[in-house]
């Protein structure tokens, strides 16, 4: 354990929405709601504005739609997301060459590794400080809450303490002060199930955690998670800042407009999908062990299921035969009844080799019938948020569109709140926008 807070983590506030809100003038200080706006969307951002509707992110869109309908509900836009985060992440790795990205808008800084003069509390506070003023001048008035403690696990808990655009120092020696009153959900890995086993053995608090036996722990929750349950309960954590995070998954996933009841066509999916990762792990030159398949249920229950093979593979056939039988052990238990709204295959344990004779006799299941596969959701054409040019009246972003009419608000991040107008969807005179050397961006998730 360190012996001063010189660990920082740094967390973009509502990052998605605060950078919408800076390019759309007339949105600065209003609700928005940033993810898939469609009927089968789910929110990936919402402004604190929205928030105190009670939006919050992994949401269904229509739920955030009844909560706050007058809420502007946009298409993420990500290569201006990722603009500004190659921007914050410059300015920490100018300030320290131990940086450690967790997202777009989160990581964790080393600040012993930075040239301080000491490392005590007033001077990483001053530092801090100074960052957050920095991200604010360079990403146009975006905001950012800062931990600083003497581990990742309590500089990321402070960091949440004061949001938005707060500090907080937690001076060590202190952690357990800070931890004991809280309840055992700010722990990592504290999901839904794990409170729940641990709330009918009368555990609540950290404090209360503390008390259990390593011996409890695990008979509770497995001897994994109780040894880091039983760890972080009393502070300990001696995890290092790790500036090169390597690519732990490699996984693709679909969002569909209805839910899907038939097995045979789940299957299907799963072995178009488990196709597509073996095309990512070979172009990548990499292989793995463990077959992980993801599933959403109608009520948003989500549901990992996984097997690991005695070697690494990239074959898409044995990636196939072992996502099916995932997915038929939930069928056999009648997990999916009430219908499948997301379905993903995802391959980790990675490496970058393959035990070629351990899967000599495998062959590509494409002996069963072809059947015509849903496509996952998409995105409109002209998707609320994008940003568009048009001949006369310059550029702006898509206010909404439908039945033919593509409605626009003329602003940008430079100008005050503008005109709104409307036109036919396909005018010639109206073209997505994109800043020289970028694309218009399809990319990311659509309606997942």
């Amino acid at each position: 354990m360190r012996a001063h807070a010189s660990v920082m983590h740094i967390d973009l506030d509502a990052f998605f929405a605060s950078v919408e809100q800076r390019d759309k003038p007339s949105l600065r200080g209003k609700p928005v709601v940033v993810g898939g706006i469609g009927g089968r969307g789910v929110v990936s951002t919402a402004s604190y504005e929205a928030r105190t509707f009670g939006v919050h992110s992994a949401m269904s869109t229509r739920e955030a739609r009844a909560l706050c309908g007058h809420a502007a509900f946009l298409y993420p836009r990500f290569h201006a997301y990722k603009k500004v985060s190659e921007q914050v992440f410059a300015l920490l790795r100018d300030l320290s060459p131990l940086v450690e990205p967790l997202s777009l808008d989160e990581a964790f800084v080393d600040l012993a590794a930075a040239d301080l003069p000491d490392l005590e509390v007033a001077t990483v506070t001053e530092t801090a400080a100074r960052i957050r003023a920095q991200v604010a001048e360079i990403t146009g008035g975006l905001s950012a809450s800062v931990g600083l403690a003497s581990s990742k696990f309590i500089a990321k808990i402070a960091s949440d303490l004061d949001k938005p655009d707060g500090l907080v120092v937690v001076a060590p020696g202190t952690e357990l002060d800070l931890l004991r009153p809280m309840s055992v959900k700010v722990i990592p890995g504290v999901g839904p199930a794990t409170t729940e086993r641990l709330r009918r053995a009368g555990i609540h608090t950290v404090t209360d955690l503390e008390q259990i036996s390593l011996e409890e722990l695990v008979r509770l929750v497995g001897k994994a998670h109780g040894n880091n349950l039983h760890n972080l309960a009393r502070a300990k954590d001696d995890r290092r800042v790790e500036p090169e995070r390597e690519t732990k998954s490699v996984s693709v996933e679909g969002t569909y407009e209805t839910d899907l009841t038939d097995r045979r066509l789940m299957e299907q999916i799963v072995a178009r999908q488990a196709s597509e990762v073996a095309a990512r792990l070979k172009k990548s030159g990499l292989s793995g062990r463990t077959i992980t398949i993801k599933v959403k249920l109608y009520d948003f229950t989500t549901i990992n299921r996984s097997a690991t093979l005695p070697g690494p593979t990239d074959q898409a056939g044995t990636i196939a035969r072992l996502a099916k039988t995932l997915l038929g052990d939930l069928f056999t238990a009648g997990e999916t009844a009430g219908g499948v709204r997301l379905l993903g295959v995802g391959v980790s344990g990675l490496a970058d080799w393959i035990q070629e004779d351990l899967f000599s006799e495998e062959v590509e299941d494409d002996e069963e019938p072809e059947v015509l596969l849903p496509e996952p959701a998409r995105r409109p054409t002209w998707a609320a948020g994008m940003d568009v040019v048009h001949a006369e009246m310059g550029r702006g972003w898509v206010w909404g569109s439908g039945r033919g009419v593509v409605t626009v608000r003329f602003e940008t991040a430079r100008t005050p709140a503008g005109p709104v107008r409307s036109y036919a969807v396909d005018d010639p005179d109206l073209q997505p926008y994109s800043e020289p050397g970028e694309t218009s961006d399809p990319d990311g998730p659509t309606e997942s």
